[in-house]
């Protein structure tokens, strides 16, 4: 007996160190190929790069991978719980490979010849996730134990959990319970009732057959054997449990939580950083991105370009159902919303059939089922499209419009559900801080869905008579005054430069003689604006455009420029505008606050150019004159690309800001905005039949400030129509086009069933681009106080008469005083022998068309 067990405990201790043998020498074959864990230390999770507004919205994300890293102490007890009572009951107690745990599971497989209790521990799922594949082969394991201990030996197991539950895979591209969270219950991880909890906790088994989503019975069979071992382990009572299992399965996909749909602006700051990064360090290491743009303001230019959108094609006509589902008999409701579900919601309009014509109204059905009554009101518009110059007549009846069985498009205005239709004409809209340049609004387009060209920096357009004030500054800096006398007649001398004979036209066709140089840009009389810059010179005109900003290579060198010839972008537009506004200085617009890493840490902050004047030096006081000369050399010539990072808090009058050149004087950007004041205003005496209206009078009546200043811009043929304007804090610019050059926006017609200020004739930028710059304006500016007219040092007024803009000793209507630069205001008084009978007098409010 005793020979027997010597010989059993020989062969035990010979297996004993065959087996130490085995482990030492798998130890260091596959030691070569460990990696080093001590990168987890420093470990960088893959998050997705977002976008976020000035104010802190969520625009948008971009990455595959869903994370929202979270420290422990963030992440709820008892998913924790979960997580360790199923797939790792002794985290707490082994030193990264559990032998009991090991031996069960085998034991298990050996008695059912199945595998059902895995033996990986939690640090064994880490380093697979970390640093292995999923193969599931032998030098894997071992791979995977190896690294485990060491784990164990270089992390807490608090830092190992941490690790697990931030990097665990758990379907629908969601990693990490985070990302979980959001993307099953659209919730934080921390308001997750237990039922939910333990459905995550069931996903690492098998995360696409275990899916919530997409396998409930299978969701929820894993979750009750999640909550039978939280049970089991006592990390919840019975009643708990049991309350718990009767809990239903209410998982369904949740997108990333926008606060804020702003697609051109998040696109534009995606570009950015991959051009700096790269894609894969862009996407995937979790940078935050803070635009300079405004939620509020930015939901106000989307609404009001929509608007305007579809108020210029619902005056062109209707075109007509999106199809017909059925002819003679109608289809069952459930038929009809299948159908209709096959059309997806668009920009605020809805997928409907039209169940039932009555006189003046008609029932539809939408994708939900419901049965929608459409009023008069809300169908009266749509007469028949025609061309984009010709509609058909107001229908009367809403047979003459609708029929059952067609599917259409429905939206609600805000007061009732009408009928509507997919616009054909495009738009941008863009409006930035004149004081800095920060972009605070960008709407590339009408819809980001159907087209991700983004007209405020791609589009470059004819700019029509948003050119004139530009015009006119070049005039003034030689010389011209609000008051000089423009001839406003026919131009019978041709510009040849292009070949042809060039002879510019009012529009309308009408001359009034010698006017005001004011009236002539509230007016935009085109022959004035010709001869204002002949007085200017094509050359210093040209320099003029340049200054502002504009491209050398888009200005031809013809007198069409005077007109508006020069295609050029909406934000180059809005950026010339804002010299008005500032005070005569070209600021650079930007549209980047900052960038942070995914721990807060600040990587890049904008560097904005300043709309002021830098402070005067301090004078060097030296006994020796030439250490003083080489001291203001070197102050001169250091390069901007030197000067310090500077943050956004900078302001006018500190050393370290960056600021931006003054490209005209104060007092000519002042005169400028009076006289795009008066594009607004208008001006004269309306009680003495004297009054006028400027182009843009319509925004008089809709933002009613008096701190508001514009210019409305069409081209030949309406091809493309324009209203740039501002107040001190805010420059915007609208246009309104076609996509396709060719194509005019045409005119319309008077409808009979249309409202007494509806927008009828030739379509212009007062028409058709002016409204959406009027609802924006209104609603950006609500709430702000007007800011009162100041003129600058340098400015002084005197009383003119309004005929020759000489000066008069009149105070009646005849007269008014204007402002003018110091030693250009007249010093002739008008004689009684003048005529005044040329005062400018519009007694009708006719559109003008420019």
């Amino acid at each position: 007996m005793v020979k027997w067990l010597k010989r059993l405990f020989i062969a035990f201790f010979s297996l004993g160190l065959l087996g130490i043998a085995a482990i030492i020498a798998a130890y260091f074959y596959v030691l070569p190929d460990l990696p080093d864990v001590t990168t987890l230390k420093t470990v960088k999770l893959q998050t997705p790069l977002r976008i976020y507004s000035s104010d802190g919205k969520l625009i948008s994300q971009f990455g595959e991978k869903r994370r929202i890293p979270l420290k422990l102490e963030e992440v709820p007890k008892p998913l924790l719980q979960a997580f360790i009572a199923t797939e790792d009951a002794r985290f707490y107690e082994h030193k990264g490979i559990d032998p009991i745990g090991i031996i069960r599971a085998a034991s298990v497989m050996l008695a059912t010849g199945e595998k059902k209790q895995g033996a990986s521990t939690i640090t064994m799922q880490v380093a697979r996730n970390f640093f292995l594949t999923r193969d599931k082969t032998i030098i894997r394991k071992v791979k995977e134990i190896f690294i485990s201990i060491h784990i164990e030996q270089l992390l807490t197991k608090d830092e190992i959990l941490e690790l697990y539950v931030n990097r665990i895979y758990l379907g629908q591209r969601a990693y990490g319970v985070g990302a979980a969270a959001q993307v099953y219950y659209g919730k934080e991880v921390s308001e997750l009732t237990l039922p939910e909890m333990a459905v995550i906790a069931g996903l690492p088994k098998a995360p696409s057959t275990l899916n919530p989503i997409t396998s409930k019975a299978r969701a929820k069979a894993r979750r009750n054997v999640v909550l039978m071992r939280m049970n089991e382990v006592g990390y919840i009572n019975s009643s708990e449990y049991q309350a718990a299992l009767e809990s239903p399965i209410t998982a369904k996909y949740h997108g990333a939580v926008i606060d804020l749909y702003a697609p051109y602006i998040s696109e534009m700051a995606r570009d950015y950083l991959v051009a700096k990064l790269g894609e894969e360090e862009a996407y995937t290491g979790g940078y935050d991105i803070y635009t300079t743009v405004d939620s509020k303001l930015q939901l106000d230019a989307q609404k009001a370009l929509r608007n305007n959108v579809y108020s210029y094609d619902e005056r062109h006509g209707y075109r007509g159902r999106v199809k017909e589902l059925w002819n003679t008999t109608a289809l069952e409701p459930e038929e009809i919303t299948a159908k209709l579900k096959q059309t997806g919601a668009f920009q605020g309009m809805f997928p409907a059939a039209v169940l039932a014509v009555n006189e003046q109204t008609a029932s539809v059905m939408n994708a939900k089922g419901e049965t929608i009554e459409l009023p008069w009101d809300g169908i009266k518009w749509a007469r028949k499209f025609i061309t984009n110059k010709r509609q058909g007549k107001a229908p009367k009846l809403a047979a003459d419009i609708l029929k059952p069985g067609e599917q259409i498009w429905i939206r609600n205005n805000g007061d009732f559900w009408q009928l509507s239709q997919v616009p054909l004409v495009a738009s941008a809209l863009v409006s930035l801080e004149p004081h800095d340049g920060a972009i605070r609004t960008l709407v590339g387009g009408f819809s980001f869905y159907t087209s991700q060209y983004n007209r405020v920096t791609q589009a470059k357009r004819q700019l029509g008579s948003n050119i004139k004030p530009f015009i006119y500054s070049a005039a003034m800096e030689k010389g011209y005054t609000l008051a000089t006398l423009i001839n406003n007649a026919p131009i019978n001398e041709p510009d040849t430069r292009q070949g042809t004979a060039w002879r510019p036209k009012n529009s309308p066709d009408v001359y009034g003689g010698p006017t005001r140089l004011r009236v002539g840009l509230a007016q935009s009389i085109n022959v004035m604006s010709v001869r204002a810059m002949r007085y200017a010179g094509l050359d210093a005109t040209i320099a003029e455009l340049v200054k502002f900003g504009f491209d050398p290579a888009d200005l031809p060198r013809n007198e069409s420029i005077a007109l508006g010839s020069p295609s050029v972008t909406p934000l180059q537009v809005v950026t010339a505008f804002s010299v008005f506004a500032n005070g005569g200085f070209l600021v650079e617009p930007y549209f980047i606050q900052r960038v942070e890493t995914a721990n807060g840490d600040i990587v890049e902050e904008a560097n904005p150019t300043l709309a002021c004047k830098p402070p005067v030096a301090e004078p060097v006081i030296s006994d020796d004159p030439f250490a003083a000369m080489a001291h203001e050399l070197q102050a001169s010539t250091t390069p901007l690309e030197q000067l310090p990072e500077i943050d956004d808090t900078l302001q006018c009058g500190d050393e370290d800001a960056r600021y931006a050149p003054q490209i005209i004087s104060e007092q000519t950007a002042f005169l400028i905005t009076e006289a795009l004041k008066s594009v607004i205003w208008g001006g004269g005496d309306w009680s003495k039949g004297a009054g006028w209206n400027g182009t843009a009078w319509r925004a008089a009546r809709v933002v009613k400030r008096r701190d508001i200043a514009g210019k409305t811009g069409t081209t030949n043929e309406s091809r493309d129509t324009w209203f740039s304007g501002f107040n001190p804090k805010l420059a915007t610019t609208v246009w309104v086009g076609f996509d396709d050059h060719s194509q005019e926006l045409g005119r319309t017609s008077w409808n009979a069933n249309g409202a007494k200020d509806q927008i009828s004739l030739a379509e212009a930028g007062a028409k058709t681009a002016g409204p959406g710059w009027n609802e924006f304006m209104k609603d950006a500016l609500s709430g702000t106080p007007e800011v009162p007219t100041s003129p600058p040092e340098g400015i002084v007024s005197a009383r003119i008469d309004l005929a020759t803009g000489k000066l008069t000793r009149k105070t009646d209507y005849t007269s008014k005083f204007e402002y003018f630069i110091s030693g250009t205001e007249p010093t002739e008084y008008v004689t009684d022998q003048e005529d005044n009978s040329d005062i400018f007098i519009d007694k009708t409010e006719e559109d003008l068309f420019q």
